[in-house]
């Protein structure tokens, strides 16, 4: 009987397990799918796409009790830059050949409005032996005729040889249509500058064998003064209110590019917002010795702006954060996951390590140099103790129309989230 006992009370724990999973993972699901929905538009600067974001979050951090900041009770630290949105249509023809929006090409993100009367001519430059001031001067000569469109192949060994990047490059062309081809994935990105060319990247598999003419409706319109606003809570410390650990996300994306194309950001960053709200909700309602501070960032597609922000205006004292782990990326730990700066928290990589070791969380934990490409790194600048935490074995949807929640795995993310709690529970025990 005792025995009969003991396989019962065994099942009813696994079952408890599982369902905790399945909790986890539903939770995660939902705010996924809601912040990467049609409705959000991308989370971005059209359609009021970014403030539909915040509100989602700002309901849920009031409806879980967390404490606010702001002396009106308010999740919201406002704040403003210029961005360069396309509100309106953004439309190819090629020949005869008519192109998709997002799948087809993209457009530059920093590039002025063209439309066309009808259609124009495509002139044809060959960049391949460009390799001299001389020569590139040469060709910036040719293009300077705004009515005519330039067809530039080998644009890869102009940015090769003059050191181009993606947001420089655009700035070396006079006003105009620039169609470029290209073969393999097109990253979309936002912008703050507004460049007088209009480039559009191409993928070549769609494209005519001998492009002649194009027919073109692009139109961009640059926001001087775009209002923005991170989204910040906190559950307040049962013994030592002002010290404070701190989850970070951003919550922004790149929005919509004219009305036909959204860029739905499910796993960049849909899916680490939606793990720093469950995090919310759980400490909401477990308390910790520590203060617990969540802070989703508005803004980082355009360059780090709001935590930027939040590093020059802090809400309480840089130097209360006991440990910062911003979340990015994290919507498929097939694989494990990597810590950015691991190296230099060594003694916080060694706990969240050994937990892992202990419980079998996540299959694998990668150490990784610092970078400078998520949330985490102004506050890092700033000497803030923290780390950027990516999951590993995702598709290769990034920056792109592709990135939509279907295609998001959640394979051993419930198992993340309790490494997190487990680790932040460890953090306090470990300090004075």
């Amino acid at each position: 009987m005792r025995i009969v006992r003991c396989v019962l009370l065994m099942n009813l724990f696994l079952f408890a397990t599982a369902a905790k999973a399945q909790d986890e993972k539903r939770f995660l699901k939902y705010h996924i799918q809601r912040l990467s929905s049609s409705s959000m538009h991308g989370r971005g600067y059209v359609f009021k796409g970014g403030e539909k974001a915040a509100k989602h979050i700002s309901n849920h951090f009031r409806a879980i009790g967390l404490k606010s900041f702001d002396k009106d009770s308010s999740y919201y630290q406002p704040y403003f830059f210029p961005i360069n949105t396309f509100p309106g249509d953004v439309l190819m023809k090629i020949n005869k050949t008519v192109l998709v929006p997002g799948e087809d090409f993209i457009t530059d993100a920093a590039c002025s409005s063209y439309i066309t009367d009808g259609t124009i001519k495509l002139k044809h430059i060959d960049l391949k032996n460009v390799k001299d001031s001389v020569k590139w001067r040469d060709v910036l000569k040719r293009v300077a005729n705004p009515e005519h469109g330039y067809y530039l192949k080998n644009v890869d060994t102009v940015i090769k040889y003059f050191g181009y990047n993606t947001r420089s490059f655009p700035k070396a062309f006079p006003k105009g249509l620039f169609i470029l081809p290209k073969t393999g994935k097109m990253i979309w990105y936002a912008s703050t500058d507004n460049v007088p060319a209009t480039l559009v990247t191409v993928q070549d598999s769609v494209l005519p064998k001998r492009p002649r003419k194009a027919a073109v409706r692009i139109e961009a319109k640059m926001n001087p003064n775009y209002k923005a606003q991170n989204v910040i809570g906190y559950v307040q410390g049962t013994e030592q209110p002002d010290s404070f650990i701190v989850f970070s996300a951003h919550y922004d994306h790149l929005g919509q590019m004219g009305r036909q194309a959204i860029f739905p950001g499910a796993h960049d960053n849909a899916s680490g917002t939606a793990m720093v709200m469950y995090l919310a909700q759980y400490f909401a309602a477990h308390p910790q010795k520590y203060s617990v501070a969540f802070m989703l960032f508005s803004g980082e597609e355009a360059g780090l702006l709001g935590s930027e922000h939040y590093v020059n205006y802090p809400l309480f004292p840089l130097e209360k954060i006991r440990f910062l782990v911003n979340l990015d990326m994290t919507g498929d730990a097939t694989n494990g996951i990597t810590m950015v700066n691991a190296y230099a928290n060594n003694t916080e990589y060694s706990l969240m390590d050994k937990i892992n070791g202990l419980k079998g969380y996540i299959p694998k934990i990668n150490k990784r140099e610092q970078t400078r490409n998520s949330d985490h790194w102004p506050f890092c600048d700033a000497g803030v103790k923290g780390i950027f935490i990516y999951s590993n074995g995702t598709k290769p949807y990034y920056h792109d129309v592709f990135d939509v929640a279907k295609e998001i795995s959640l394979v051993n993310i419930d198992g993340l989230a309790k490494l997190l709690i487990g680790f932040t529970e460890g953090l306090q025990q470990n300090t004075p």
